[in-house]
């Protein structure tokens, strides 16, 4: 069926709903990053498949709202769909409850799926339109209409061992408990995958790069329920949840045990993940507690175990990248080579290493002008061929038991010119200069973000992504509530979160620069003014060293440089043969 057909059939369930318009987000239940095809709602009824973007059909006109990574793409896929293509950002683009105060008449009805929508997203949409006199509609369109619909993933689920979680189910239950009774709660409603997965040390495949498991949670002060499809589970799964003492109820029946709680239980959830189908589902006698997410606060704090295992992961991924780059060498100009070629190769390089589950997110391959396209995205039959004179950016990352991996690098194919080596080393500074941060306990991610934009902003240069992201222990390479970032952040850093240090430039048309390593904090020095902290750089391979202007280096810098390049050097070369070792030597060599 085409999008413009799938459109249609949509617009005729409005009109027995007597509908103006209808909003089909790109998310799912969950707020997950990453969603199961099952829940690709947007992706079908539009045609557009970036991860980031919201449809909106009303009975004569229609658009879909993505952000500048995704204009080139969607501007593609919608063609011929009968919506436009909302640019996000620009100063000329409404807001989707602009757009529909625009088009629709006052005491007009907007469709929603709730489940689709976070209760904060709902009542925020809701309040928008209200002085328009536009009511928002609880219904589900998408699911009568889509013939052949994919069904939820049905593989079992499988345990994570404690010699890589540090820590047991029951301490972490333990734990979550204390911080609820901080906050006077009895209930806690959990719908976010990650969060549930680290709670019970489950790890599973449903959902793309990241290792989880659809499921609902429910913890009350004595008690912890898993809602899980039963499919899912298997005779040993259910002997380790009964041993922890977790109870296990069927994933359909989230809504129904949701409405009965008791009246009078206060009732914890994060309004931003929590959809409002459950939302709605909690009682009207509860009290109502909204906080950020407890768990994702207990989870990015990682222990021992987990940064051990995480420095054990960096050390196979780098062994990965250097046979990766190695072989890049070989072989560009004497075959064929395409970005896509250079994500497989990379893929098979890493699935060598020890315990590699997979990648943590898509690689990108970008040659050239591609490199400028923050989340660019090659496939077979769209990409380019990687020359032997060129700049190529490569943004990847691995899933292992360990830990989960993400690193950045860009290097340049022949000779570099003038711009090219002052741009990567501007960049270089600010990613060192975050690496090297000493600062007192409480400070946020916002207030280190100009340590990394320092150097490009004096020479009138910029990027606009954040600097850095939280990442999961063997879960998703982007996890909250930390980060590096121009946006308020009311997080404080602390001991054992993991984040990246990934500044960047980029030129359209030409060529990107980005450079990323992962960083944990770690304790500094105590001293009578401030207890101070620091960042651990985990990630380990070179920087590209014909890119790199030296003049315009401090001698800390390159002292910093030379001494990563050691460490670099000594992590990896028991891990290699050695013509690896030779040419990685060759690599880390001292300035």
């Amino acid at each position: 069926m085409k999008t413009i057909e799938k459109i249609s059939s949509l617009r005729e369930q409005m009109r027995k709903y007597s509908l103006a318009a209808y909003i089909v987000p790109g998310t799912d239940p969950h707020a997950s990053e990453y969603v199961t095809e099952h829940w690709r709602e947007r992706m079908w009824i539009s045609g557009f498949t970036g991860s980031a973007g919201t449809a909106v059909v009303t009975m004569d006109n229609g658009g879909l709202w993505t952000d500048s990574r995704y204009f080139l793409q969607a501007d593609i896929q919608l063609k011929d769909s009968g919506l436009r293509l909302m640019k996000e950002g620009l100063a000329d683009t409404p807001s989707i409850a602009q757009w529909l105060k625009q088009e629709l008449k006052s005491g007009a009805n907007v469709g929603v799926n709730p489940e689709m929508f976070s209760s904060n997203g709902y009542a925020a949409l809701q309040n928008e339109l209200q002085d328009a006199d536009i009511h928002l509609i609880p219904v589900d369109l998408i699911e009568p209409i889509w013939v052949g619909r994919p069904a939820l993933p049905t593989t079992p689920f499988y345990i994570m061992d404690l010699k890589y979680t540090g820590k047991s189910v029951m301490d972490k239950l333990a734990s979550l408990r204390e911080e609820m009774a901080k906050r006077h709660a009895d209930v806690y409603v959990i719908s976010s995958l990650d969060e549930i997965a680290w709670l019970f040390n489950i790890r599973g495949t449903d959902v793309d790069y990241n290792p989880l498991v659809i499921a609902y949670a429910v913890v009350t002060k004595s008690e912890a329920t898993l809602f899980v499809m039963p499919e899912k589970l298997t005779a040993d799964t259910m002997k380790y949840l009964v041993s922890n003492k977790v109870a296990v109820a069927d994933y359909e029946c989230i809504i129904n045990a949701v409405k009965k709680i008791d009246a009078n239980d206060a009732v914890l959830y994060d309004g931003a993940k929590l959809n409002r189908a459950l939302w709605n589902a909690i009682p009207k006698g509860c009290k109502k507690v909204e906080c950020a997410s407890l768990v994702a606060q207990l989870k990015a704090i990682k222990n021992e175990v987990e940064l051990e295992g995480t420095r054990k992961a960096m050390k196979q991924d780098g062994k990965a990248l250097v046979r990766f780059f190695m072989w890049l060498e070989q072989n560009v100009g004497k075959q064929k080579l395409t970005e896509y070629d250079l994500m497989i190769r990379l893929k098979e390089c890493r699935a060598e290493g020890e315990n590699f589950m997979g990648e943590s997110f898509g690689t990108i391959a970008g040659f050239n002008g591609n490199g400028a396209i923050v989340h660019y995205s090659a496939d077979e039959h769209n990409c380019a061929t990687v020359q032997e004179q060129g700049m190529l950016l490569l943004d990847s990352g691995g899933q292992y038991m360990d830990g989960t991996t993400d690193i950045t690098r860009t290097v340049i194919l022949g000779e570099p010119t003038e711009q090219q080596k002052v741009d990567y080393t501007l960049v270089l500074k600010g990613h060192v200069a975050l690496a090297c941060a000493k600062f007192p306990e409480g400070t946020r991610g916002v207030q280190l973000d100009v340590l990394a934009r320092q150097f490009l902003w004096q020479n009138g240069l910029s990027y606009g992504h954040g600097t850095g992201h939280g990442v999961g222990h063997f879960l998703c390479v982007h996890e909250g509530p930390q980060n590096i970032r121009a946006d308020l952040n009311p997080t404080p850093l602390q001991v054992g979160m993991l984040l990246s240090d990934e500044p960047g430039v980029y030129r359209a048309g030409e060529y990107g620069i980005r450079i990323e390593n992962l960083v944990a904090v770690r304790q500094g020095e105590c001293t009578p003014f401030a207890n101070f902290l620091e960042f651990e750089t985990l990630t380990l391979y070179p920087y590209d060293q014909a890119l790199i202007q030296w003049d315009l280096l401090s001698k800390e810098e390159i002292d910093w440089i030379n001494a990563y390049h050691q460490k670099v050097e000594d992590e990896l070369t028991p891990l290699l043969n050695d013509e690896e070792a030779a040419w990685l030597r060759e690599k880390c060599k001292k300035y």
